[in-house]
């Protein structure tokens, strides 16, 4: 004889249990207003019990397994698809959760308060498994939003920023004073740096680092740093006004946060009749493709950006089961000389 399979669990049953109606229900699973925090919670609960939810949630409110990682990235879309970094990084996080047939939920963001409803609105919707937070700031909100929802997350950022959460970083202070002596040795004294947004954490660092490493040279030298978006018209804009001083009030060196301004810095020394590296040098970051696509190829800080939103992932189902790494550092950036950095001339 046939058994007689058990009846399938539908949105009423979860209305019942929970004592409310199919319509708060999904209320709760919609994210709409009109629930208190508790009645929806109750809801959740109720789901999670009898292993219910719409579509393909249901495994994840059983707690069989982790279906989605959620990522939110406060940048415009137009320059985070121009942006090598990230591209390698979310390649290295999605190398990870294909191994185990997740999902990432990537989402741009315009600020921090909107990234921590975010944060909620999936957590207690049950639309993620755990999250990868990035951009750190100082007294950044997220930590205590993440430890108060109980939210599985891993922070990406120096452990001075991260507020307890498990960490991954890049030693970006170690990577600054590498790129200042490197040029130093070369013979350059007056060197420039066009950094990221001066309110991001790593930023700051590499601010800092980058402060003392100059100073540390000798007190001939001399250092300029400008703030910028990150996008290459910002780097254009950057480099345009540090190389229209006349010799020796502008730098014989530049150090870019990343790639693609240090790529618009090189077309922006060829407009103004520069060469490089004759008259300037041009050290990028991240070392993607595209330094070794120009003419000549750009010198960089390398680091393995692929591996590094691998390691994360990775990190992330640690903390979701307990038997993860902890917090701890990816190799640092390495110096890859090429053609864009020679010793300043006499």
């Amino acid at each position: 004889m046939t058994a007689t399979p058990p009846p399938r669990v539908t949105i009423k049953d979860v209305a019942a249990r929970a004592g409310v109606s199919k319509g708060a229900v999904s209320l709760a699973f919609n994210r709409k207003p009109g629930l208190s925090e508790a009645t929806r919670d109750r809801i959740f609960r109720a789901a999670r019990e009898l292993g219910w939810a719409p579509s393909s949630t249901a495994r994840t409110l059983a707690g069989s397994r982790v279906d989605v990682v959620g990522l939110a990235v406060c940048r415009p879309a137009r320059l985070l698809g121009l942006e090598p970094f990230y591209m390698e990084f979310i390649s290295g996080v999605e190398s990870v959760l294909v191994e185990r047939s997740c999902s990432l939920l990537l989402r741009l963001v315009r600020g921090q308060d909107e990234e921590v409803g975010l944060m909620e609105s999936w957590w207690r919707g049950r639309q993620i498994g755990g999250s990868i937070l990035v951009d750190f700031r100082a007294d950044d909100p997220r930590p205590a939003v993440a430890g108060r929802l109980g939210l599985p997350a891993v922070a990406v950022g120096h452990p001075s920023l991260t507020g307890g959460l498990t960490s991954v970083w890049t030693d970006d202070a170690t990577a600054v004073t590498e790129a200042v002596r490197y040029l130093a040795a070369l013979g350059h004294r007056r060197i420039a740096r066009v950094g990221g947004a001066a309110a991001l954490g790593h930023t700051s660092i590499r601010t800092a680092a980058f402060d003392e490493a100059v100073r540390a040279l000798e007190p001939a030298a001399r250092a300029w740093q400008v703030a910028t978006d990150f996008s290459g018209d910002a780097g254009a804009r950057a480099t345009r006004s540090l190389l229209t001083a006349a010799p020796p009030e502008r730098p014989t060196a530049i150090v870019y946060d990343n790639d693609i301004m240090a790529v618009a810095g090189l077309s922006v020394a060829a407009e103004m009749g520069l060469r490089v590296p004759e008259d300037v040098s041009l050290l990028a970051w991240d070392d993607s493709q595209l330094c070794r696509l120009t003419h000549p190829t750009l010198s960089a800080m390398s680091h393995d950006v692929h591996g590094f939103g691998a390691d994360v992932a990775r990190t992330l189902f640690g903390v979701i089961t307990g038997e993860g790494p902890g917090s701890h550092p990816v190799p640092t950036p390495v110096l890859t000389p090429r053609g864009s950095t020679a010793p300043p001339k006499v």
